[in-house]
């Protein structure tokens, strides 16, 4: 199992108080008389960066040793990671350089240089920025910050689990993207540790699901980032993976795949019927929901909204184009 605990969640949420917003859980009416359950969106989209990144980031820069803070830390990310750690560094005062592919789109490089971090765009895709990244990191004495292979990382995101089990004690099951496995990995040890009996399903996109082929095979495996809308979820999990895939494997109970067209619905759905703007890889929760591709489990269902920092102009486009 990996090196975190339960009481490690806990002593995040106290640290990062200060600095994170504690999310609204609103129950949805159009999901939950479609499907005849109670269902709940959990409301990342509202964090102070626009996705539940800050969480995690904000709790491991809190780590950082006095030496640390001086030299600056240096990260890796598809875009809400990296406008995490920017926000997490300035409002501590720590120099931050981020590592970014060509792949990430333009919105989102903008957003982490507007927070006064050093952006470099560096590789083909997310596994050589992350490549370069730890180059820095070695040469320049840089502390490396990983977008979800770190416990003080997961320990972060895990405050949304305690948060969950705050707002809705009686929960069944809850629907969370699933990427690197930070997410998913600290919200399930968060509940599962409360009541084994609670369900957690991970959703990612068809193209380049890392997380789910890793499991299938076993092992981590090396995957090709493919475009998609879903562009938070994309790249690997890392073939030297310590934490989140060991996370995943024994603590996720289901996992589900979804396709672009499905992923557009429900961005669609989000916004129509929800009043929600959200990307792509915060909606696939709601798209594995309309295609029927989750049946139960329980009466009460969250749905984990996880951002919302999309281009604005293509989600126009997706959201009125016909479904």
């Amino acid at each position: 199992m990996a090196a975190i605990t339960q009481r490690m969640i806990w002593q995040a949420r106290q640290a990062i108080a200060p600095l994170v917003r504690r999310t609204a859980l609103v129950r949805s009416k159009t999901l939950s008389s479609e499907l005849g359950q109670n269902v709940h969106l959990k409301l990342e989209t509202q964090q102070r960066t626009g996705a539940f990144k800050l969480r995690g980031a904000a709790n491991r820069l809190l780590q950082l040793t006095g030496a640390e803070r001086q030299r600056g830390v240096v990260a890796v990310s598809s875009g809400n990671h990296a406008r995490a750690v920017a926000h997490a560094a300035r409002v501590q005062g720590v120099r931050a350089v981020v590592c970014m592919s060509p792949l990430v789109p333009a919105n989102k490089v903008e957003a982490v240089r507007a927070l006064g971090a050093e952006v470099r765009i560096v590789g083909r895709n997310q596994d050589e920025a992350e490549a370069v990244a730890k180059e820095l990191a070695a040469e320049g004495g840089l502390t490396f910050v990983s977008p979800f292979d770190d416990p003080f990382v997961i320990a972060g995101q895990g405050t949304i689990g305690l948060e969950l089990l705050d707002d809705l004690p009686a929960l069944d099951a809850v629907l969370v993207p699933l990427s690197g496995g930070g997410l998913i990995g600290g919200i399930a040890l968060a509940l599962k540790s409360a009541d084994p009996s609670i369900r957690v399903i991970g959703v990612s996109m068809e193209r380049g699901p890392a997380m789910a082929l890793s499991l299938a095979a076993g092992r981590p495996v090396a995957v090709e980032e493919e475009p998609s809308l879903a562009d938070c979820l994309g790249g690997g999990i890392g073939l030297d993976n310590r934490h989140t895939f060991a996370l995943v494997r024994d603590l996720v109970d289901q996992t589900v795949l979804v396709s672009e067209d499905e992923i557009a619905a429900a961005m669609r759905h989000c916004y129509w019927r929800e009043r929600q703007v959200v990307e792509g890889g915060a909606a696939v929760g709601i798209a594995a929901l309309l295609a029927g591709k989750i049946r139960g489990p329980g009466d009460n269902l969250v749905v984990v909204l996880s951002g919302g920092n999309v281009d604005m102009q293509r989600f126009t486009a997706i959201v009125t184009a016909a479904g």
